[in-house]
């Protein structure tokens, strides 16, 4: 498929040239971005802020299920690099964490018969009849581990799978994203922090549409297209912001470099001096000035009544 080339070109740019994978508190804002948006799919009430509220610790006023999936997300996301993709244990580790206290079957795959409905009570389809369940996760598991086709296209060939198993008695979905991604980020680390749950709740609807067509259709490929298109957004996001970034910190070097070359000649240098080299107002001259020291390259001295900055 050539999105699968589009895709390995974008993660290519995304690897070289992106702090997803090193900076800390990109990192966090997309497991948030994440942990939000798939429960947001499953009806979670909670609002962003809401749930970096939660992950800080503070108190919010929600249903206590609520905050308990958020919880829950949180810990198996944080923990998901020691998780074994092809594991049947893992993957039951994994829903016990996700669902804890909220169903009664956690980490176990479920005991009775199944129908999967729309939001408007319609069934779409009943899952596999739970005596058959443990032996189709077992082999899906397997042929994830062993298929010679690429892991973009795999994973989301797992993650339809997964849905139309419908192995547990609730989490299913949860369940299945995360797989997906860890799936992905076994293959390239970056896909542990990209927010790839956020796109799928963007299109929220299409994602249950391409389930439902690939259902009719009697085969993944619809799903498997909407997913690598998830994917590929995503990935030209976190490229589009990473380009942003790097024009913000082109201007703050062109900016070091006239106020260092300045001191090269000069004891120090003010804000009126500042204003004047980089044609900027005084209260921009001020940001830029605090910007540098906070960054530990200026430090501010006292010049008579005035302040001055030297390197430090």
């Amino acid at each position: 498929m050539a999105e699968v080339i589009d895709i390995a070109e974008l993660v290519g740019k995304v690897s070289i040239s992106s702090q997803i994978s090193t900076n800390p508190t990109l990192r966090r804002t997309n497991r948030i971005r994440t942990i939000y948006s798939s429960l947001a799919i499953e009806q979670n009430t909670l609002d962003i802020e809401q749930v970096t509220a939660v992950l800080s610790g503070k108190r919010v006023l929600a249903p206590p299920k609520d905050i308990a999936e958020v919880q829950n997300a949180y810990e198996i996301y944080e923990n998901m690099d020691k998780l074994n993709p092809y594991s049947i244990d893992d993957l039951l580790k994994a829903h016990s964490i996700m669902v804890k206290g909220l169903v009664n079957e956690a980490g176990e795959f479920r005991s009775r018969p199944v129908g999967i409905v729309d939001g408007d009570g319609n069934v779409l389809h009943f899952g596999t009849l739970p005596q058959y369940v443990p032996q189709l996760v077992k082999e899906l598991l397997e042929w994830t581990e062993t298929s010679d086709i690429h892991v973009l296209i795999k994973s989301c060939v797992f993650h339809y799978e997964l849905e139309l198993i419908h192995p547990f008695s609730d989490g299913n979905g949860r369940v299945g994203r995360l797989w997906h991604t860890l799936l992905l980020s076994k293959w390239n680390p970056l896909f542990a922090w990209l927010p790839i749950e956020s796109i799928i709740h963007n299109n929220q609807a299409k994602y249950y549409d391409a389930i439902n067509t690939s259902n009719s259709n009697g085969n993944s490929t619809v799903f498997i297209e909407f997913m690598l298109s998830v994917i590929k957004q995503a990935l030209q996001e976190a490229v589009m912001t990473n380009n942003v970034k790097t024009e913000k910190r082109s201007k703050a070097d062109a900016r070091w470099n006239v106020i260092s070359d300045f001191l090269e000649t000069h004891d120090y240098i003010m804000n009126s001096d500042v204003q004047k080299l980089l044609g900027v107002s005084s209260a921009t001259a001020t940001r830029i000035l605090t910007g540098f020291m906070k960054a530990g390259k200026l430090k501010r001295i006292r010049v008579k009544s005035h302040w001055g900055y030297v390197k430090h």
